[in-house]
């Protein structure tokens, strides 16, 4: 609940802090005196828009704080402040905080920690419900409805949500499986003659880099050949150097005997008979090695053509071709077996399918049960606040397939005819403030088991009426802040009521009176709580005027008794 707003420099106040408790809180005051700076400053803190206007008057900057009590968070609080990596600890205040310059600059706080304007807004609905005489949003606003009812009904809506979103992945996984299956088979005929000119082909792993080495081998002994052929005419002729090593050799060797130089002459010559015919042989040998055959150049050649020719094809290696062969054959496969996983993707969207329409289906029932069960609890609640005349709805409509949703099959509109014969309209379409300001009070006296914010505000909500009905609106306000024996009995609800009528006032626990003052220099609006005998004397006030009679004193007794 809200425990504490403070206020520093908005339009007349100076400084003020207030301290609320739980159960009907009422703020009365003469008209003009201020109540309106209140609501302005409270929705500072819940995110509405900021305005530079508020700052009062020669002063630089403005502050507002509300703080606000919880035994355990709510869950939208908590989830909210999670998201934003903001950690409260059990039993600590919630303290929102906003602070605004002359010039118009805001800037924003959650217990201490700057944050987004935004996360006050997030933050609003469940901790502060306002409603007004031009309320459109909360009960007033249709997007709202579907999820009030819901609340009533306390039928699965977040098991239809679940549903809903398992239904919307298994007809992803089927769509992107479709597809893809699709674009293979657009495709088939290509990676099948791709797979067949490869097959045909049939390149293996490192095959470049052997032919290549083959091919150069074939080219160079293609060269040398007919250079060895030429040397092995000379070593092989009968007066190759060989021959004429041999024969000087045989006729040094007679010689040799008659002097040592001849001797070593000889010997330098075998030396020399030896390495020539070592010659004659490696060029045997480097003949033989660098024979090659026309043919096999060309199939080589021929060979390494093609392998290049299917692999700029391809835009690849031609040693990543077996690869590419591989991966074709795969992507055949997978056609095959897409196929057959269609079906199983087709079945598994049909049954997630029906599993959600069974699920919304059986909220589509409880929300008609519970919609007779709301427009029953608020007819009740009609005539007390002279609307015996009006008929509420709660239009519970089954919507076309394309528009279903997480939230289920239905839209939930709450509709009002305030004549007899007047057709059934919108909730927010209704001509009359203070008519709406009380339709608003029966369906949320209907709706209060079901839960709502932590706090609620009307404002002004007897306008225009008075008598039992101002008794009855006290009355109603009262139940929804927990004082159905009695203001004195308490309860857990806050209900904080901005009020004319003394029949309302009377009902509240805690009774605030707003007060505005001028010394013909400065005008300022201060806000006190009222002891018994001041608050006594506040409504004989609204009951007599601007002189407080004695029989408006008495009449403001017997209120305050009798209830």
């Amino acid at each position: 609940m809200l425990a504490r707003l403070s206020i520093r420099n908005i339009v007349l106040i100076e400084a003020l802090d207030l301290d609320f408790s739980n159960g009907l809180g009422v703020l009365t005051g003469e008209t003009g005196a201020g109540k309106s700076i209140l609501l302005d400053a409270l929705g500072l803190v819940l995110g509405n828009r900021a305005d530079a206007g508020l700052v009062r008057a020669g002063e630089e900057k403005a502050s507002v704080s509300a703080t606000f009590d919880f035994p355990v968070l709510p869950r939208a609080v908590t989830e909210a402040l999670s998201d934003a990596d903001i950690e409260i600890e059990t039993g600590e205040p919630l303290i929102l905080r906003r602070a605004l310059k002359a010039d118009g600059g805001s800037k924003a706080f959650v217990n201490d920690q700057p944050v987004g304007v935004a996360l006050l807004r997030e933050l609003a609905p469940a901790l502060v419900e306002l409603h007004g005489q031009h309320d459109d949003r909360g009960l007033a606003n249709p997007r709202g409805h579907r999820a009030l009812l819901d609340r009533f009904a306390g039928g699965d809506a977040a098991g239809v949500a679940d549903a809903w979103t398992a239904w919307r992945a298994a007809e992803d996984r089927l769509a992107e499986a479709r597809a893809s299956v699709a674009a293979a088979q657009a495709d088939q005929d290509l990676l099948i003659a791709h797979l067949a000119e490869l097959t045909a082909l049939e390149p293996q792993a490192g095959e470049e880099a052997r032919l290549a080495e083959a091919r150069a081998g074939m080219q160079k002994g293609e060269r040398l050949s007919g250079d060895l052929a030429e040397l092995r005419h000379i070593w092989e002729g009968s007066d190759s150097p060989l021959a004429a090593l041999r024969v000087a050799a045989r006729r040094l060797d007679r010689i040799a005997p008659e002097h040592p130089l001849l001797a070593e002459a000889l010997a330098a010559l075998d030396r020399a008979v030896i390495e020539a015919g070592e010659a004659e042989d490696k060029l045997a040998a480097a003949g033989e090695a660098l024979v090659h055959d026309p043919l096999a150049l060309e199939r080589a050649e021929t060979r390494l053509f093609d392998l290049r020719a299917i692999a700029r094809k391809h835009r690849c290696e031609v040693d990543e071709l077996p690869d590419r062969m591989r991966a074709f054959r795969s992507q055949l496969d997978a056609i095959e077996g897409g196929e057959a996983e269609l079906d199983s993707l087709q079945a598994a969207a049909r049954t997630a399918g029906d599993r959600y329409r069974e699920r919304a289906r059986a909220l589509h029932g409880l929300r008609a049960e519970a919609a007779a069960r709301l427009d029953a609890a608020v007819k009740g609640e009609l005539a007390p606040l002279k609307l015996d005349a009006a008929r509420f709805r709660t239009a519970v409509t089954e919507l076309s397939e394309e528009r279903w949703g997480p939230h289920g099959i239905d839209s939930v509109e709450f509709l009002i005819a305030t004549n007899p014969g007047a057709d059934f309209a919108p909730l927010n379409k209704i001509a009359s403030g203070g008519e709406l300001s009380r339709f608003i009070l029966a369906l949320k006296v209907a709706l209060a088991e079901s839960g709502g914010a932590a706090t609620m505000i009307f404002d002004e909500i007897d306008r225009g009426v008075g008598g039992a009905v101002a008794s009855a609106i006290g009355e109603r306000l009262a139940r929804l802040a927990g004082q159905e024996s009695g203001h004195e009995a308490g309860g857990g609800g806050q209900v904080l009521v901005v009020t004319h009528s003394p029949q309302v006032a009377a009902r509240g626990r805690a009774h605030y009176v707003i007060h505005k003052s001028s010394d013909g220099t400065v005008t300022r609006t201060s806000v006190a709580l009222l002891d018994a005998a001041a608050r006594q004397e506040e409504i004989a006030r609204m009951l007599s005027g601007a002189e407080v009679t004695p029989e408006a004193r008495a009449q403001a007794d017997r209120l305050l008794e009798g209830v």
